[in-house]
């Protein structure tokens, strides 16, 4: 399974990454400093959004896109790495 992570700190990324790894989840993470975030998605099967790291149009755009793509859309005000562990054990 392939999931994005849009939103979330610099710092953390590493431990995002090992963290989905763990659950045997390949994460895509984008930090909110790219530009175009949801050209950059893919296919992914599982959108996770932190919204308190993101401007609002990266998180306007990135719904935009799950939705027409029928993606699965999780959004979370928290970006610590314990609430990506529990959104993934929910997937």
């Amino acid at each position: 399974m392939c999931a994005a992570l849009i939103g979330g700190m610099d710092r953390l990324k590493r431990n995002y990454i090992t963290s989905a790894k763990e659950q045997g989840v390949k994460l895509k993470v984008f930090t909110g400093k790219e530009n175009n975030v949801s050209a950059m998605l893919g296919k992914a099967d599982h959108v996770i959004i932190f919204t308190n790291q993101i401007s609002h149009s990266a998180k306007i755009g990135a719904v935009k896109y799950a939705k027409a793509n029928n993606i699965p859309l999780h959004m979370f005000h928290s970006c610590g790495v314990s609430t990506l562990k529990a959104c993934l054990k929910k997937l």
